[in-house]
């Protein structure tokens, strides 16, 4: 019931991985109001309904807004959580009671862009809300639709989503993996470090320094990696953050990583993927394919 843009890397680009992991994510979805699952999604059990056709559009958006901000969030029980050491949808297929700690995850925006009348299967008089939600990684879509139907008091859950964007990767860009068979178009790992990141470019004496573990100086950018730029290489940095020993504007190295134009052997490449195929290059149109994208 989800698709949406995954970000794969080969080789050294795999490295880039765990940064753009921590990014903002953007969806599109469909949230069901009236009806409960066990999994907080359409793949699972219905376990309550309720007629959802007294809930007015004041009443939405004033739960949109509660769900919106810096908020704490319980994850969906049937997810790949650990809790004590085992995974959380194993606790829930084995019958276990427990439950999961609260979060803090961050939702900029939660819009409601349609508001249906529908009728369930089973009859029961249901809304579906058209949404898109920008957010922080780790935030569960399907929880934001299961707090919202129940603080209306009629349940809720998730029944389409999509993965729109995944920090500088947009679905308009994705290309399926047929397209690419036939014409494999990847993206060097320079250019997805300079889309990703804020870039600083140093002379050749600088990145001696930076490759060799020195500290240096570097001018103000965001808390965050930085992309740094020398003659023929590209290393992915992060200022330290105060209080852990590290001074703020000093520049700490992670594993260079090496993408000289010339080489000829191939180079590191990252690039973002539909469930059905990769992304940059020519936008092809997104086909769905049935894959869940949290």
């Amino acid at each position: 019931m989800a698709t949406g843009v995954l970000v794969l890397g080969v080789e050294r680009a795999t490295k880039l991985l765990g940064h753009l992991a921590l990014t903002e994510k953007e969806y599109l979805g469909t949230i069901r109001l009236g009806q409960t699952t066990i999994t907080d999604d359409a793949e699972g059990e219905i376990t309550a309904s309720v007629d959802a056709s007294k809930v007015t559009r004041e009443q939405i958006d004033a739960g949109v807004a509660e769900l919106s901000g810096d908020i704490m969030q319980v994850p969906s029980k049937v997810s790949a959580i650990k809790i004590d050491g085992k995974r959380s949808y194993a606790r829930v297929r084995g019958g276990e009671e427990f439950e999961i700690p609260a979060r803090p995850v961050t939702v900029s925006s939660f819009r409601v862009y349609d508001v249906r009348e529908a009728t369930a299967e089973d009859g029961t008089p249901v809304v579906d809300l058209v949404v898109s939600v920008v957010c922080s990684s780790g935030t569960y879509i399907r929880a934001l639709a299961r707090d919202l139907g129940a603080g209306l008091g009629v349940g809720g859950h998730l029944t389409a989503l999509r993965r729109t964007r995944v920090g500088p990767y947009k679905l308009d860009s994705a290309r399926t993996l047929d397209q690419l068979q036939e014409d494999l178009t990847v993206m060097p790992v320079a250019d997805a470090a300079a889309a990703a990141f804020p870039r600083w470019d140093v002379d050749e004496k600088r990145a001696r320094l930076l490759l060799n573990g020195v500290r240096l100086e570097m001018p103000e950018y965001p808390k965050g990696p930085v992309a740094v730029y020398g003659p023929g290489h590209a290393a992915r940095a992060r200022r330290g953050p105060a209080g852990q020993g590290k001074e703020p504007g000093r520049l700490r190295l992670s594993r260079p990583l090496r993408c000289g134009a010339a080489r000829a052997r191939a180079r590191p490449t990252l690039f973002p993927v539909s469930p059905e195929g990769i992304c940059p290059a020519e936008p092809p149109k997104f086909t769905p394919s049935g894959r869940r994208s949290e």
